[in-house]
């Protein structure tokens, strides 16, 4: 098997292995179902932190053996987004991926996921209107196609996706059911944040030190309309405005939206309920685009 492993210098013991091909991939999971082990998958894109590796411990739950895909993936960033940009450091990120336990690394180049004459695309339709969807026209339909081309290939009992991405877990909830991939155990990880609140992502790295403290003015905001659900207020306007309250009083914050919307619909919603809902927001904090969101629900008081 043409499986590799990272260098002594960028892991210490090479123990991880480094797939680059599709055959690579499935021969590893062939030999892991062979002894008898169950699959767990983590996607990203790389620039690996906690929040990751967060993924990893849950999908490692009863010893399952941990694939995880590093793999930018082009079809989800539109044409003046930062996928030239996006940070890239696949010795770092195999370090990490390693000590958190992967046994293999699905690192593909742009061709083995998009060979010559590629013209399949996924597009999940429901969840993926409006909001992300709205500001970014292609994403979804870039983000389901590569999470069903891995979800194929890797056929994995556990995949995990962080909370952080609320609207992209409601698409790829959604094309889980539609294409009869529903006895896959689909695992929502929370969000994992700093010490200050903000939540953890590869884009805070394009944040200067006066944009991070802007940038905290999101998280304030959803967790004054967070304590407010708390006291007992159900209304998306009253919510909203505790939210839109802190975060305004941040001028670099860029506010794009701030809205309460069903966790697995995606639709705004006027009021709170027993089911499961999202404050959601997204803005513009100096060069980056960052969202964030947390679950809400009303409580019995």
């Amino acid at each position: 098997m043409s499986v590799s492993t990272p260098t002594d210098t960028a892991c210490g013991a090479a123990t991880i292995a480094v797939a680059r091909s599709l055959a690579d991939l499935r021969e590893w999971v062939a030999g892991r179902r062979a002894a008898g082990m169950r699959i767990g998958l983590v996607p990203t894109m790389g620039a690996l932190h906690e929040g990751h590796l967060s993924l990893v411990e849950l999908a490692a739950v009863d010893d399952h053996a941990v694939v995880m895909s590093i793999f930018v993936n082009p079809t989800q960033f539109g044409p003046s987004e930062d996928f030239d940009a996006y940070p890239r450091d696949e010795a770092h990120d195999f370090a990490l991926a390693q000590a958190s336990g992967v046994g293999c690394v699905f690192a593909p180049p742009a061709e083995v996921m998009y060979p010559d004459g590629f013209s399949t695309t996924v597009s999940v339709s429901g969840p993926s209107r409006g909001f992300e969807g709205a500001a970014r026209p292609s994403h979804f339909d870039g983000v389901a196609t590569v999470v069903a081309k891995l979800l194929l290939a890797v056929r994995p009992h556990r995949a995990v996706f962080g909370a952080k991405d609320a609207q992209q877990l409601a698409v790829i909830r959604r094309l889980v059911l539609d294409l009869h991939l529903d006895d896959l155990d689909l695992i929502e990880a929370p969000t994992i944040r700093e010490d200050d609140g903000l939540a953890m992502s590869s884009r805070n790295r394009y944040l200067t030190e006066d944009d991070r403290r802007a940038a905290r003015g999101l998280s304030r905001g959803l967790f004054a309309a967070m304590a407010l659900a708390d006291r007992g207020e159900t209304s998306s306007v009253a919510l909203i405005a505790a939210a839109r309250h802190e975060m305004e009083s941040e001028p670099r914050c860029e506010i794009e939206y701030v809205a309460l919307v069903d966790a697995e619909s995606f639709q705004p919603i006027a009021q709170l309920t027993s089911r499961s809902a999202r404050l959601c927001t997204a803005a513009r904090v100096g060069p980056a685009r960052l969202i964030d969101n947390v679950p809400l629900r009303a409580t019995a008081h």
